[in-house]
């Protein structure tokens, strides 16, 4: 696929890069690789999808073999009817999906509840992640995103929002804005690339149902973190990120026996977009390190 108003500089980096997909228990995955080396996995966040890694995936494949995956009910991949969207399912499948494509073990690296899903799936399989980096990932300790997830969800709010929000173009480009720190860093065709997944049927229940179990999931990745507090992990912040809290960033990492934390200053909650080579360059240092 090709992204809304590439440069030619990316445009040619992304002829290098696979359009795969496959078909796991009757749901079509599309995903993407590029690259030789240690496997990488990337695990996007709520209404993202492989979009989100256009700056990352071409620099990262050059020390590694990166897949960048659309989970269902994201992305270009299939949206099933009433799909289980807990955190515990969605690392379950994402298990599957490695599974499938025959990684046994890898390196991977989430971004918000992507993050969480990273760390769920690690939690349930240890001895097949190799290192964890989480950008800003959704956790217990960040308490944005616990009521919007019991509003937005509610049984009185959630049909409007369905009808509504994938109409109002200017909605999406209000909160994808205040995703960054700076919003000036926003590089032509973000909004365009983002939004055409979202116009598809399907894709504002799937990010509502992610949230109706919300806070139930962060109880359960809590007590399920010392499973995975002997995996070498890189934490990534930004300092001016108002989707999940910053502050969080230090009570998280203390449940790891060997975590490093990067704070990017005045940077938001899309490093990867915002600061592409001072992201991709901390990537890689500690997957080479």
């Amino acid at each position: 696929m090709a992204y809304p108003t590439q440069s030619p500089e990316l445009a040619l980096h992304n002829s290098c890069i696979e359009e795969l997909s496959l078909t796991l228990d009757g749901v079509r995955w599309r995903y993407q690789k590029a690259g030789a080396g240690q496997p990488l996995l990337l695990v996007h966040g709520l209404l993202g999808y492989s979009f989100s890694w256009r700056f990352a995936l071409p620099a990262l494949a050059s020390s590694a073999t990166v897949y960048a995956v659309d989970l269902p009910g994201a992305g270009f991949s299939g949206r099933p009817a009433g799909i289980d969207c807990s955190l515990r399912a969605i690392s379950r499948r994402l298990l599957d999906f490695m599974d499938e494509i025959g990684l046994a073990c890898c390196d991977v690296l989430g971004t918000s509840h992507g993050g969480a899903v990273v760390m769920r799936a690690a939690a349930g399989a240890p001895e097949r992640f190799r290192r964890l980096i989480l950008v800003a990932p959704a956790n217990p300790w960040s308490a944005r995103g616990r009521f919007l997830s019991v509003l937005v969800s509610s049984p009185v709010l959630k049909p409007l929002f369905l009808e509504l929000a994938p109409r109002l173009r200017f909605l999406h480009e209000f909160f994808l804005r205040r995703l960054y720190g700076d919003p000036r860093r926003m590089q032509p065709g973000t909004l365009e690339g983002y939004r055409e997944p979202l116009l598809q049927p399907g894709s504002m229940e799937y990010g509502l149902s992610i949230l109706h179990s919300w806070n139930r999931g962060m109880k359960e990745l809590e007590t399920m973190l010392p499973r995975i507090a002997h995996i070498p992990t890189l934490l990534i912040w930004g300092s001016a990120d108002v989707a999940v809290d910053p502050a969080s960033a230090n009570r998280l990492q203390r449940n790891f026996q060997n975590a490093r934390l990067i704070t990017f200053n005045g940077v938001g909650h899309l490093p990867y977009e915002e600061v592409p080579e001072d992201f991709n360059r901390t990537v890689t240092e500690f997957l080479i390190s």
